[in-house]
């Protein structure tokens, strides 16, 4: 990859659909993982306003610390830089609180997992429609099209999408040109949506590179059967997500009504 062209493009094209759209500039979620990373960096350096919104919600430590550490790297260096914290943890709570209780608590815990992504959300449009901003999303391809590994109107809920045509791997090799701090670099990659150190790798099966590997697979049109072992199950574990996800991959189901109808 010609990572240093692509960073221009990336940047100018973040330029252009802001002046097309008569935005003032972007705001994001920085949690202190790879992505947002990288995201915020690229528009930094459109040199438009950029805001920086801080999340937490019952998060670990050392994600915010990450997060906060980037944020100063970012206007140590880009003087277009703001930094709102906003903690929403009380928020989190008071939601819970009001919610009824249920059988099934494995379920419930998903749930508002998703709810705390989708929290999340409702305050980046809260800033941007204050500001006149640009929602910048931070889902990469394979998260975004290959297994939907994200909360649908929650981290999915955003006005563009920068990075999500480069696989993990790419976003890693613009971060390392980026100069993004070498902390976000080693860091495993999470969602931070669990209040603990569960990993992405913990809750798919696999690794970034495996499912590359097996969405490379799907696009060449190879079957389960073609693979034995590791890539067998990689190869399950990926259209097993690819598929259930679907639904976030594709536009609203619209009811068509027959003309003959009208």
């Amino acid at each position: 990859m010609k990572t240093e062209k692509v960073i221009e493009y990336i940047v100018n094209w973040l330029k252009e659909y802001s002046s097309k759209a008569g935005t003032k500039g972007f705001v994001i979620g920085v949690s202190g993982g790879i992505d947002s990373a990288v995201t915020s960096t690229l528009c930094a350096k459109t040199g438009l306003d950029l805001m920086c919104i801080e999340m937490p919600i019952h998060q670990a430590e050392n994600q915010v610390d990450r997060a906060s550490r980037h944020i100063e790297w970012l206007q140590s260096n880009y003087t277009n830089v703001k930094r709102q914290p906003v903690n929403l943890t009380p928020v989190f709570d008071s939601l819970i609180a009001a919610l009824p209780s249920v059988d099934n608590e494995e379920e419930r815990f998903m749930s508002l997992a998703n709810t705390r992504a989708r929290l999340r959300m409702t305050t980046l449009y809260y800033f941007a429609a204050l500001q006149g901003y640009l929602v910048a999303g931070t889902g990469n391809k394979v998260e975004d099209f290959g297994v939907g590994f994200y909360t649908k109107y929650g981290d999915g809920g955003v006005d563009l999408s920068p990075i999500a045509d480069l696989l993990k791997t790419q976003v890693y090799e613009v971060a390392a040109s980026l100069g993004v701090n070498e902390d976000i670099i080693q860091a495993p990659p999470t969602d931070g949506l669990w209040g603990d150190d569960r990993t992405d790798e913990d809750q798919i099966g696999a690794s970034y590179p495996e499912l590359e590997w097996a969405m490379k697979m799907q696009e060449e049109g190879k079957a389960i059967d073609d693979f034995s072992g590791r890539e067998k199950e990689v190869f399950r574990i990926f259209l097993k997500f690819n598929s259930s996800n679907r639904h976030k991959m594709i536009p609203i189901p619209v009811c068509e009504i027959p003309d003959s109808l009208f």
